[in-house]
């Protein structure tokens, strides 16, 4: 994909982003960081277009003029509205943007509406709603509130949902991204249920941002990882079910589900006493330990990315 190209599709990513106009200094810095990471990779520098966003320098047509195929377009919505929800439903100023970028866009509508729909759907479902089966298949009784907590099955589901993240992150489709916050918000809600504790969606989501995980940059990231990584070249060029580089997006997703469940567990496990900076101290250690980890489970992440269905997973998942 020419570098243009790619420039203009993060750009509409960054501007997604921020169209609430209610992000915190906390998600914004995680969004920065996330430009700065991925900035050496794409041949474009994204930390000087994050600054253009954000000072109006870039324009939204002037990103869509950029995108000259109906499958980028294509692409560039469904990427937008993905944004917008994974932090919950769309709100008012996020749905007037989506609009804007709509018609310039020239998406159709009834086309438009369903993918907004779907991404509604998956963004509306509370964190206690069932697990997909893929992540049912070892234990089904595992997350039974029990006196005492089996820790041996928790961390069997925590590296499950891991594998099955970081698998999700090899497959090129962009729809696959969107399942990955919902998985993890179920995941710290099991846990927090197998320690007599019922989460609601806005404590899951503080306690991600507290120890460093943003809701909408984490969507961003996992974007821009399968742009600037090719993945998504991929689709547009039609070539299937291919599979990417192990090294970079599914080990990102891996190790932060893994990190993520490891920390959940012995937060409420303990009595939910660790404060912020403790939290944040314990899942950096737990990435860096998960990172090495996936190198393990590499083949296995693989093997899951071939057999995934990922339309009957997004099903599962908004039911």
């Amino acid at each position: 994909m020419p570098p243009q190209q790619t420039r203009a599709l993060l750009a509409l990513c960054l501007m997604a982003a921020f169209a609430d106009q209610r992000k915190d200094d906390k998600e914004r810095e995680h969004i920065k960081r996330v430009a700065a990471s991925l900035g050496g990779d794409s041949g474009v520098d994204l930390l000087a277009l994050y600054q253009d966003v954000l000072l109006r320098r870039i324009t939204l047509e002037d990103a869509v003029g950029a995108l000259d195929a109906p499958e980028l377009r294509h692409l560039a919505y469904e990427m937008a509205v993905g944004v917008c929800d994974a932090d919950g439903v769309h709100d008012a100023q996020e749905a007037a943007f989506l609009e804007r970028l709509r018609t310039a866009l020239t998406l159709p509508q009834q086309q438009a509406a369903t993918i907004l729909d779907d991404a509604d759907q998956l963004a509306a479902a509370p964190p206690s709603a069932p697990l997909p089966a893929e992540l049912e298949q070892p234990a089904a009784a595992g997350w039974e509130v029990k006196s005492a907590v089996d820790t041996t099955e928790l961390d069997k589901r925590i590296l499950n949902a891991a594998i099955l993240n970081g698998a999700l992150e090899l497959l090129p489709q962009s729809l696959a991204s969107m399942a990955i916050i919902p998985l993890q918000t179920r995941l710290v809600y099991r846990i927090g249920e197998a320690y007599g504790y019922s989460l609601d969606k806005g404590h899951i989501a503080d306690f991600l941002a507290t120890i460093g995980v943003g809701l909408t940059s984490q969507y961003v990231e996992q974007f821009g990882r399968k742009l600037v990584g090719g993945l998504l070249g991929k689709v547009l060029g039609k070539t299937g079910r291919a599979i990417g580089s192990a090294a970079t997006g599914s080990a990102f997703s891996f190790a932060t589900t893994y990190a993520l469940g490891q920390v959940a567990k012995h937060y409420y496990g303990g009595g939910r006493k660790l404060d912020g900076s403790a939290l944040k101290t314990s899942f950096n250690n737990l990435l860096g330990q998960a990172r090495d980890l996936q190198q393990h489970y590499t083949p296995e992440i693989e093997q899951r990315a071939r057999t995934l269905d990922v339309g009957k997973l997004m099903a599962e998942l908004k039911a």
